[in-house]
């Protein structure tokens, strides 16, 4: 079998921050429902230590993940930061109780999820600031004069949006450079496909998020049959399928364990070929899921 081109290990993102394209997304070293501590701040504390370690360069959180716990511990486990290290969060969402998400992108709310962030991850600028959510209840116009303000004022270097589409992307950029997108996306959900098009298109960085297959049967069962050839695992697989699919994109898998985080790294190290490429690329559907 003819192995395809091996994906590219960076990214320049906004073209100056150059990111290894395996991440880390901070969300699971909260509680239950991602709400309140997690269960071992101990494990936490060593998952955000050894991804450094191991070579991860960029960490993905959001004050809302917690609230507020996630990026508590990024700055326990990493303060004062490695050079290179690049943190993005993410500010719009509200949380009333366990896995409940509320939309809130009005310039106040983000304002004072901005200097929480600031404060909490002890930054004075934020590398990478992420509208959450578009809200429905808020002229997205205005929402997006807040994150040109606050760019203009240094308090963020780079803007990304998640959950958009082309059309919200191209609206956006009329008001500030848009660098990346964080959409869901994984081998067997395709629905923002359009979207990773634009992003590779245009030099824009595509994060998807819930990047493990969903659960769809057939999907399963054909990661599980690839990874036996490597002795990788599904989740390995899907993983790698995601880094050979489009040299934009980039990983944040995420995990509370150190184990699963070594095994998530290893995928980065996993060359599919053509053959196998082919066999995953027409699984495809919608799934959804809470972030």
């Amino acid at each position: 079998m003819a192995t395809s081109t091996a994906p590219a290990a960076t990214f320049r993102l906004g073209g100056d921050l150059t990111i290894n394209r395996m991440g880390y997304g901070a969300m699971r070293i909260t509680g239950d429902g991602i709400w309140g501590p997690p269960q071992d701040h101990d494990e936490a504390i060593r998952v955000l230590q050894r991804a450094v370690e191991l070579g991860i360069n960029f960490i993905d959180t959001a004050d809302s993940y917690g609230p507020n716990v996630s990026e508590e511990l990024i700055a326990e486990a990493l303060h004062p930061y490695k050079s290179g290290l690049i943190i993005g969060t993410k500010g719009g969402l509200l949380r009333t109780g366990p896995n409940q998400w509320p939309i809130d992108a009005s310039p106040n709310h983000l304002r004072q999820a901005l200097e929480g962030s600031l404060q909490r991850l002890k930054l004075d600028q934020i590398d990478l600031y992420q509208l959450h959510r578009v809200d429905p209840e808020v002229p997205f116009e205005q929402t997006l004069e807040f994150l040109q303000q606050v760019q203009e004022e240094g308090l963020v270097k780079h803007i990304g949006l998640s959950e958009v589409t082309v059309e919200q992307i191209q609206q956006a950029q009329q008001y500030v450079k848009v660098v990346s997108v964080q959409n869901m996306y994984s081998v067997d959900n395709r629905k923002w496909e359009a979207e990773l098009n634009f992003c590779e298109k245009n030099g824009l960085a595509f994060i998807p998020w819930y990047p493990l297959a969903g659960g769809n049967e057939e999907a399963l069962n054909k990661l599980t049959k690839i990874g036996q050839k490597y002795n990788a695992s599904k989740q390995q697989v899907a993983l790698s399928w995601l880094l050979h699919r489009s040299p934009n994109i980039l990983l944040i898998p995420g995990t509370s364990k150190v184990k699963h985080l070594e095994e998530n790294v290893q995928a980065a190290s996993l060359s599919l070929t053509l053959d196998d490429m082919a066999e995953l690329e027409n699984l495809g559907g919608s799934s959804s899921d809470s972030e």
